[in-house]
């Protein structure tokens, strides 16, 4: 019999949720503009927005974990969307600054489900030996391909539409993409009509017993969770990237209009260079973690992987902050950004190794780490620019931060639990 290939569907469908995911948290940031023009926001201001996002985000997605593990992703994923589309399109109705955080915090809310989810899926859906290709594509592509063509795919909507039309057009996107979840999305195989036996059995026998144990249905082992040393030590190190990432992800489009000079249209083009390296680190690392672990069948290596590319991306950043040419700037912040995505989906693919009995709830105490990175970086950022007018002690900090973090992950040991024989059979889960 003919394997079908419906999991490469399925995690297309997850895949597409992340890029919309992304283009809309991000979004603000192309309306920087506008918001201090019509709402009187200041840069400081401008930072706790958005920090607001993260705030929410943090908060819940922590507890998405344990939703996704009880109810499913399906459910989860679906009710999350509407809540961050519907969040989407009431930010140019926010009227002023304490407006914009409320619907911000509920954005970071309603987009949190996402990795946690797509941790789940992938965890059932795929053996073993293609988990890191796809969280690779999960959390290293679909987000750094997300903020490659939102420079782009934003700025020509503000053009055709208006900085509000742009936040509508993407509120409509999100409607979209849940209506083909309620015919595609499952949170099993065994739940799922489309892939065939042969297929349903390939992804089986690439289990170990802990990946095909059921996720508990009453409580999430939380003891476990906040005493797990792997856990804390890759939740520091996706904090430090989380720092780099959200800081260029909300500030990149202002350092470049204001330390180099550029219109909005010429960000939108010149924004491309990093994000399109982070999509090429984030394939080179996917392909990377799946080749050393099918040779080696350490899971070690994964971060060591993380530990060198963090170092990498650290060292980028040094001429960033010691250079005034737009070029230079520009290159180096490119090769950091790539170095970083390096690590991409590797953290979730860590998680797992960590947590194998409860995937989404361990993604979701990393992803939290990351989150929280989010709420302090653009105010950091903000904070420096206000009362420097220059970016570069927020630089020197990325670099700082990734570093130090490097040197703590090339010491973590991995949990032999992923080693274990597969189990005979797969509990079904919630629909």
């Amino acid at each position: 019999m003919t394997t079908t290939r419906f999991r490469w569907i399925t995690i297309g469908l997850v895949v597409s949720l992340i890029v919309i995911n992304y283009i809309d948290r991000s979004a603000v940031s192309f309306a920087v503009r506008p918001l201090q023009d019509e709402f009187g926001i200041t840069a400081t201001q401008y930072g706790a927005i958005s920090s607001a996002f993260a705030i929410g985000y943090m908060v819940f997605t922590f507890l998405s974990g344990f939703l996704v593990d009880r109810f499913g992703p399906r459910r989860v994923l679906l009710t999350a969307i509407v809540i961050f589309s519907l969040a989407t399109a009431l930010i140019p109705l926010a009227g002023g600054f304490a407006g914009l955080l409320l619907v911000r915090i509920i954005l970071g809310a309603g987009e949190s489900p996402a990795f946690p989810g797509a941790t789940r899926v992938v965890s059932r859906w795929l053996p073993q030996k293609e988990q890191g290709i796809a969280l690779a594509l999960i959390g290293g592509v679909a987000v750094s391909g997300s903020l490659l063509i939102a420079s782009p795919l934003l700025t020509q909507l503000i053009g055709l539409t208006g900085w509000r039309g742009m936040f509508w057009v993407m509120a409509g996107v999100g409607v979209v993409w849940a209506v083909l979840a309620l015919w595609l999305l499952r949170n099993t195989p065994d739940e799922s009509p489309y892939p065939n036996d042969a297929e349903k059995a390939y992804i089986a026998q690439g289990h170990t017993a802990a990946d095909e144990a059921p996720a508990s249905k009453a409580a999430v082992d939380w003891r476990g969770l906040f005493t797990n040393r792997n856990l804390w030590l890759v939740a520091i190190g996706f904090f430090s990237w989380g720092f780099m990432f959200w800081g260029f992800m909300y500030w990149l489009p202002e350092y470049l209009q204001r330390a180099h000079g550029l219109s909005i249209e010429s960000v939108g083009a010149f924004s491309i260079a990093p994000w399109a390296a982070g999509v090429v680190g984030a394939l080179v690392g996917g392909v990377l973690v799946d080749r050393l672990y099918r040779r080696t069948g350490n899971a070690r290596t994964r971060l060591t992987i993380i530990g060198c590319a963090l170092l990498l991306a650290g060292a980028a950043l040094v001429p960033v902050f010691l250079t005034t040419s737009l070029t230079v700037a520009l290159i180096f912040i490119s090769l950091g950004v790539g170095c970083g995505f390096i690590t991409g989906g590797i953290w979730f693919v860590a998680s797992i190794d960590a947590a194998p009995n409860q995937p989404a709830s361990a993604a979701g105490f990393v992803d939290a780490a990351f989150a929280l990175a989010g709420i302090i970086a653009p105010s950091i950022m903000g904070f420096v620019v206000d009362r420097t007018g220059t970016f570069t002690s927020g630089f020197v900090l990325m670099s700082c931060l990734v570093a130090v973090s490097a040197l703590l992950l090339l010491f973590v040991s991995t949990d032999p639990r992923r080693n274990e024989p597969a189990a005979p059979a797969v509990a079904a889960e919630h629909s």
